[in-house]
């Protein structure tokens, strides 16, 4: 079950109720792709306490309502930047939602400012009106429309072309900046990929759970209660149908949010308790309620679950030296002592030159192999040694071995290549040094909200 890749593209589907948010949407909204929709609540998977919900922090009105630096944030803003979120996620606007919709207009656009005001110290990070047509052509054809068809349905929806296009242009201009920044220091080593593939090997035979996650982040949204309630007034917008992808691209602070939410197969054990507990309850195709962590609330969608993968296969070496089954104590003690004085000195490199240097030895390559189909004695070290080492002598009805364990893997065709795990850990390195970079220009600046 895979996620969609979703954009601003996504169909406007969010009729405007409230007073301080016009012209309203009238229209029908085209059809975006196909998407999972959330799944039915499950209450045993983890609930917050509820609140009754405040009044909405910041009045829309068209003054300034916002400082970042000199630059200013108005009312006008505020409502386009709504408009945008609305249309982007589906979120419905409701006297309940108001709150955290305008909480993340404002975070957002206080971000937007930082980031333009960075990219603007770079006379190279110049993005061209045909940058930005090129975007707003693919952001286009994902919903099946004319760039002037959609532009008509942005237009009618009351966000008005030219904010439309600045806030594509900064982050087009953003992914650019720190893309250019951050390319060394975001390089995976061969090292890392190689522990990746280790630990997906090693978790092969643990149950596995395919999530969408959101995140909402305490300190973002003004506090733990805030981001409660914003938890569940999402929830229930994706109960009702909005698109989880779409939400999570809008709301969630995870480094997921860029994938809509795709956090791919989690391995039991390896997430915070809270989150372990959901996941053991949820089916697959439920949302889970609200799930309170120490620094803030998740939401889960779960897409598929599997007791484990299906296989997992070693690529081995040896050395023998043959043994009947009826060898004496003695016989199988020489053997061992033999074995011994080349054992460390032997590699995956050289085990078969060294192997047949040696009178009474027999090396060979037993290549790969699932590891199920081996002999039990071969088993235990062919899934638990370390990639390159050499075992002790193991003992087999056909004599004493020493097994080089060259490799090994998980098989089946749902397991990412080693390219595709590369580029998972670099573009998480990317949101990760992207995110720290912004927080430093957040820490930096003189924000002022005017209450």
């Amino acid at each position: 079950m895979g996620f969609k890749r979703f954009t601003t593209g996504t169909a406007i589907a969010a009729v405007l109720s409230s007073a301080t948010l016009a012209p309203a949407f009238a229209q029908t909204a085209p059809q975006a792709p196909t998407s999972q929709a959330a799944g039915t609540l499950n209450p045993a998977a983890e609930d917050a306490p509820v609140r009754a919900t405040e009044e909405a922090r910041f009045q829309l009105s068209d003054g300034v309502i916002a400082t970042v630096n000199d630059r200013i944030i108005t009312g006008f803003d505020l409502r386009q930047r709504i408009l945008m979120i609305i249309m982007m996620s589906q979120v419905q606007p409701t006297p309940e939602s108001m709150p955290a919709l305008q909480q993340q207009a404002l975070n957002d656009l206080v971000d937007e400012r930082l980031q333009a005001q960075e990219i603007a110290k770079f006379e190279s990070l110049k993005i061209s009106d045909q940058e930005i047509d090129r975007e707003l052509a693919t952001m286009a054809r994902e919903v099946g429309l004319s760039v002037e068809d959609y532009l008509r349905f942005v237009q009618q929806g009351g966000i008005q072309l030219p904010a439309f296009r600045e806030s594509i242009r900064t982050r087009l201009g953003w992914s650019d900046l720190t893309v250019g920044r951050f390319r060394d220091r975001a390089r995976v080593s061969s090292t890392q990929v190689d522990q990746a593939m280790r630990q997906l090997t090693e978790s092969a035979t643990k149950p596995q759970y395919l999530i969408g996650e959101i995140y909402l982040d305490a300190a973002r949204v003004g506090g733990m209660q805030e981001a409660i309630n914003g938890a569940r007034q999402l929830t229930q917008q994706m109960v009702q149908g909005a698109p989880f992808q779409n939400v999570a691209r809008q709301f969630s602070s995870a480094p997921s949010a860029a994938r809509g939410g795709d956090a791919g197969w989690v391995v039991q054990g390896t997430v915070q308790p809270a989150l372990q507990a959901a996941l053991d309850v949820l089916e697959v195709g439920q949302l889970s309620n609200p799930i309170v962590v120490e620094s803030g609330v998740y939401i889960v969608y779960m897409r598929d679950k599997r007791a484990g993968a299906a296989t997992s296969h070693v690529s081995l070496k040896q050395v023998m030296v043959e043994l009947p089954e009826t060898a004496t104590e003695a016989e199988v003690a020489a053997a061992t002592a033999r074995l011994n004085s080349i054992r460390s000195g032997l590699t995956c490199t050289n085990i078969l030159e060294q192997g047949r240097e040696q009178d009474g030895i027999t090396a060979s390559d037993l290549g790969e192999a699932d590891i199920s189909d081996l002999l039990p004695q071969f088993q235990q070290v062919a899934r638990s040694a370390e990639v390159g080492s050499i075992s002790d002598p193991v003992r087999s009805p056909l004599g004493l071995h020493l097994l080089a364990v060259c490799d090994r893997r998980v098989g089946g065709p749902e397991v990412p290549s080693r390219q595709q795990i590369e580029n998972r850990l670099q573009g998480q390195n990317f949101a990760m040094l992207g995110r720290r970079y912004l927080r430093d220009l957040r820490e930096d600046a003189l924000i002022e909200i005017k209450q």
